[in-house]
């Protein structure tokens, strides 16, 4: 069985969207190790890129142009910095070169070598192609498929049940959900434990703590820059940046200077229970503002969807267990992954192909489990809490407006943070025994309405509020 670590499912990279930002790049960067593994890296002199369907569609809003640049010039998302970003693409633009894997340099034309086709390949929506032309003339292609939350592959089949591979790795292979309540049952423990066990499997434990916390410490840094931002996204939708205003109205204007004083600070104010939402909504709201201006967040499962899951674990912490420290963040993102890692493997976490409900439905379902394991739920009311999340996203369409992750998808971490909160507390007040519907049912049904979901709902900007509102309106 195909083996999806916990790290898989959160990533760090750079915005706006995973499957068309984080994912392009990533493909870049396998592309060049594969032209240096066949000895052919060192004969390029010019690189051609072809964009297919949704990345195409979208691309232009999703910086998918400036993603594959900044893959074929070497940097790495995960610690490129982000405020270098606009020199090296405004370099390339001006002086028609690439730093070709961060080693030598070739030509490269921004609008002429990038080219976007509206044509979908078969295997999947979101389709990139390079081709690399050497000094004795021969060419040289290699497609990829980014098909969602970075990951990548160079062919992707549709049908989840056909896309399993063998894995013997893991003590403890979660295939679903049954399967995982099968696993906590048997061994009598919690969900966290059976995928540490996992984990333990790949790295070392010390590796999984380094891991966890520099996850933890990019989710926490990009709220604290993001309640600390303030002025207009890019894009030319002009929408303003949210959360600063309304931190500022729930903080008060005192300064801080890093992100964990800010989170003491946060931690000793008192919240009512209207302030509640607030809070939440600031925590994702932020996230998600820094999303989308190209800054550094956590794929969790998407870029598009990253906001839900911090925002639901600092409730936790700033409102529900003030003591709570790293052994909770520890539990809360290890049950998450594994939540995400049975909708990746039996639907999708791709708008391309199933919508926003693969996206916002799977990252409230993760965090509701999450949410629900630390407020005490056994093994089954974190599985029903998972559940209810989904369960009200179901039929959730992708439809960003301008092809831009900012009008709906913003909001809808928000919505999507309020949601896996209220889904955790039914789920806390509810005997599982009397549940209608089991998690790999409604993880089932996601796939079949993803299914039969109209292609224009599947991150095209071709349908919902992408051509129901109006740019100008904006």
């Amino acid at each position: 069985m195909e083996c999806i670590s916990v790290f898989d499912m959160l990533k760090i990279g750079i915005g706006p969207s995973s499957s068309h930002t984080l994912g392009p790049w990533r493909a870049a960067e396998l592309w060049i190790g594969e032209l240096r593994s066949q000895h052919v890296f060192e004969k390029v002199k010019h690189v051609h890129v072809a964009l297919y369907g949704s990345l195409s569609l979208t691309g232009k809003g999703h910086a998918t142009d400036l993603a594959v640049v900044l893959g074929l010039s070497g940097k790495d998302p995960e610690y490129v910095p982000v405020e270098d970003i606009p020199g090296i693409v405004n370099e390339v633009k001006t002086h028609k070169t690439l730093h070709f894997g961060n080693t030598r340099r070739i030509a490269f034309d921004f609008k002429a070598d990038i080219v976007f086709h509206r044509e979908f390949l078969p295997f999947h929506a979101n389709a990139i192609r390079f081709t690399a032309t050497t000094s004795d003339g021969s060419t040289s292609s290699e497609t990829y498929y980014s098909i969602g939350g970075g990951f990548v592959v160079r062919e992707e089949r549709l049908s989840a049940r056909e896309n399993r591979k063998a894995f013997k790795q893991f003590p403890y292979p979660v295939e679903n959900a049954a399967q995982l309540q099968d696993y906590c049952k048997r061994e009598n423990r919690n969900i966290w434990d059976i995928v540490y066990e996992n984990e333990r499997s790949l790295r070392t434990a010390e590796d999984i703590d380094t891991e966890l916390q520099r996850v933890w410490n990019t989710m926490l840094e990009c709220m604290y820059t993001g309640c600390h931002t303030e002025g207009i996204l890019p894009g030319g939708l002009q929408v303003r940046r949210r959360a600063y205003e309304l931190h500022r109205k729930l903080m008060g204007t005192l300064p801080y200077h890093n992100p964990e004083e800010w989170l003491q600070a946060i931690r000793k104010t008192r919240v009512r229970f209207r302030q509640i939402f607030k809070w939440v909504s600031c925590f994702a709201l932020s996230v998600n503002e820094v999303n989308a201006s190209l800054g550094r967040v956590v794929t969790a499962p998407t870029n598009g969807s990253a906001g839900v899951v911090p925002a639901v674990l600092m409730y936790y912490m700033v409102i529900e267990n003030h003591k709570a420290g790293f052994e909770q963040i520890k539990r809360f993102l290890l049950v998450a992954g594994v939540i995400g890692s049975i909708f990746k493997r039996n639907a999708t976490i791709s708008a391309a192909m199933g919508g926003c409900q693969a996206e916002i439905g799977v990252s409230s379902a993760m965090a509701a489990a999450g949410l629900a394991a630390l407020s005490g739920g056994t093994t089954e009311q974190v599985l029903m809490a998972a559940e209810i999340a989904m369960e009200h996203h179901l039929g959730l369409t992708c439809d960003p407006i301008g092809g831009l992750v900012q009008v709906p998808c913003i909001e809808r971490n928000a919505m999507g943070a309020i949601k896996a909160i209220n889904a955790a507390e039914l789920a806390m007040d509810s005997d599982p025994l009397d549940a209608k519907v089991p998690l790999d049912k409604v993880v089932q049904t996601m796939w079949e309405t993803a299914r039969d979901m109209n292609s224009k709902y599947k991150e095209t900007s071709e349908g919902g509020l992408a051509v129901g509102v109006f740019l100008s309106d904006c």
